[in-house]
């Protein structure tokens, strides 16, 4: 990893930027539409309220960008948790994944999220593919690299790792990193896969600390 000083100033960057280095991103252009609804937004400042108002600005952005996903074009259903259902087309080397932001009060915080990941692990980066509507609410439709796993995940190698990268334990499969301003959740075996000796992170929960907000 490249020094703390530079990665700090990129993770703010990646964070705090509607631009996006090295051509259009769709994620930070969901951003963009989320910033500006809420700059835009008259109405009470609950969490509730936000929530709303940030849904009506991805259906607008969903719509302007021709991002609608049948859940039908997903291919096979695999498994789900608390926070997406998985699907693997077949023949394909990805899986999609239907996400509906339950972790994160906002979806602004969701897409920052899927940038830090795509920053900290590469080989599994998220790709933002569209928008579903399912029980009257929207979901996100990524893509990831299909990795499979050759044998069980030892956290210990997990812990080392995040270690070696500047984190701190803070409670079971849960670390921060308190220079970058960053807390990274829910390590465990089965969003951290292993093959051929390699560790893949491929379902991380990122939260910023103070110092990285998006719009309040």
């Amino acid at each position: 990893m490249q020094d703390q000083k530079s990665f700090k100033n990129e993770l703010q960057y990646i964070i705090n930027s509607d631009e996006f280095k090295g051509g259009k991103n769709l994620i930070k252009a969901a951003q963009a539409y989320l910033r500006n609804g809420a700059e835009a937004s008259t109405t009470s400042s609950s969490n509730d309220s936000k929530r709303s108002n940030e849904e009506r600005a991805l259906t607008k952005f969903a719509i302007a960008e021709n991002l609608w996903v049948e859940e039908l074009q997903l291919g096979n259903y695999i498994t789900e948790g608390a926070e997406q259902k998985v699907f693997f087309p077949l023949n394909e080397r990805f899986v999609y994944k239907l996400a509906d932001g339950i972790f994160y009060k906002f979806w602004f915080d969701y897409f920052n999220n899927l940038l830090l990941h795509n920053t900290f692990f590469p080989s599994t980066a998220y790709e933002l593919v569209g928008f579903l509507k399912k029980d009257d609410k929207i979901h996100v439709v990524i893509k990831q690299p299909f990795i499979v796993s050759t044998e069980a995940t030892n956290l210990e190698n997990v812990k080392q790792f995040l270690l070696a990268n500047g984190f701190i334990v803070k409670k079971n499969n849960d670390y921060y990193n308190p220079y970058l301003g960053i807390i990274l959740e829910d390590l465990h075996d089965e969003n951290v896969l292993t093959s051929d000796g390699i560790l893949f992170f491929v379902d991380t929960v990122f939260y910023i600390m103070n110092e990285f907000h998006g719009p309040a």
